[in-house]
């Protein structure tokens, strides 16, 4: 590993899960967000008190947008040739092998960005030792 990756802070804008309108009222409307459709509901008219629902505003900042916790973008890896992709890039992108991807080319997957000095994810997933 070369030295640290200096990126901006990564802030979110919210932390909190949108929570669906009287979820917590009734059982069986579980909490995942539905967008309120009703003519009369105060949440879709934005009554003052209610709820909050999603909007473009708690996007996050576009420089660290999809960037990992170290400050790695994620890049998905499908076979042995990709690995090539990131190697001018080793410093920005991290890889992830796809999870379609056998075993046994995980391992050849692994072995290359190990060569090429290539950061993965998931390297040792679904890899067994050898016997």
């Amino acid at each position: 590993m070369s030295g640290s990756n200096l990126h901006p802070k990564i802030i979110k804008k919210r932390t909190k899960r949108f929570v669906r309108h009287q979820s917590d009222r009734y059982k069986c409307i579980a909490p995942s967000w539905r967008k309120p459709k009703g003519i009369d509901n105060r949440v879709r008219r934005r009554f003052k008190g209610q709820i909050a629902m999603p909007r473009i505003g708690y996007g996050s900042d576009k420089r660290t947008r999809h960037m990992r916790p170290g400050g790695y973008y994620t890049f998905l890896i499908r076979n042995v040739s990709d690995v090539d992709v990131l190697l001018m890039h080793n410093k920005t992108y991290i890889g992830e092998i796809a999870s379609t991807v056998s075993s046994r080319k995980r391992i050849l997957i692994a072995e290359k960005a190990m060569k090429l000095g290539v950061r993965l994810t998931n390297g040792t997933a679904r890899v067994r030792p050898q016997e």
